[in-house]
């Protein structure tokens, strides 16, 4: 058996997310599946580092397959171009390298950073108005960063998760939260062990709404340890939200 890990970004704007589904193929898993399958001309089956929900973009997305040995007859070096060769403009393979057998690339990831992308001039710019929310209004990012800092740290949050039946464990560590802000262009940057479902949109659209004055910075603790969904701002739109990069 050999193990291949990929590297992929893709333009998540006209997918279902990356999560193949029994209703639709237009998922980024089925398209990679598909085009695996064709390659080595037998079933393959890829593991993502982690959903990312329909018109989600990913600059780093990591995933992984198995194939047997005597099917095993293409390079790492060769695969990136072999599948982009064939894929739709929107996604591509970054790299592709073998790993140990052991490898999986959800079961093994360490750390997620994905950022949250805020257009805050006056008027939307054009060019990125599909991988940003625009928010013309004046934002207070002191008040933001004093609101970000009582996430930091394992926590439960389950007032930042939109899964109302959610059986497992909702706590979670997050590592940083930084803003980073050029010209009128904010990203709020976030690291952590893991993220529950629409649980960086609902933190970011928390923090949103302190920028904004509709939430004092201080309610954001109240709010982590309501652990109630109510409590805290809405799920921003998924077109500003992209998984940078995936840590083992």
């Amino acid at each position: 058996m050999s193990t291949y890990c990929l590297t992929i970004q893709y333009d998540g704007s006209r997918y279902n997310g990356w999560q193949k589904q029994g209703n639709t193929s237009n998922t980024i898993q089925e398209k990679l599946e598909t085009l695996l399958g064709r390659l080595y001309g037998s079933a393959v089956e890829i593991a993502g580092s982690g959903r990312t929900d329909a018109g989600v973009h990913a600059l780093g997305q990591t995933a992984s397959y198995h194939i047997p040995e005597d099917l095993d007859r293409f390079s790492a070096s060769e695969l990136p171009g072999m599948i982009n060769r064939y894929l739709p403009e929107d996604i591509r393979i970054l790299s592709a390298k073998k790993c140990e057998n052991r490898f999986h690339a959800r079961l093994l990831a360490k750390q997620k950073i994905y950022e949250y992308r805020i257009d805050n001039g006056l008027f939307q710019d054009v060019f990125a108005r599909r991988y940003s929310l625009h928010v013309p209004e004046t934002l207070n990012l002191s008040a933001m960063e004093e609101a970000a800092a009582p996430l930091l740290g394992t926590h439960d949050f389950k007032s930042f998760c939109d899964n109302k039946r959610m059986k497992k464990s909702t706590v979670r560590r997050i590592d940083a939260i930084t803003f980073h802000q050029t010209g009128s262009h904010l990203t709020i940057r976030f690291q952590g062990n893991g993220f529950l479902y629409h649980m960086v949109r609902i933190l970011a659209g928390t923090l949103l709404e302190v920028g904004l004055g509709h939430i004092a910075a201080k309610e954001v603790a109240v709010i982590l340890d309501g652990k109630n969904r109510a409590l805290a701002g809405p799920a921003l739109p998924p077109q500003g939200l992209f998984l940078v990069k995936v840590i083992y």
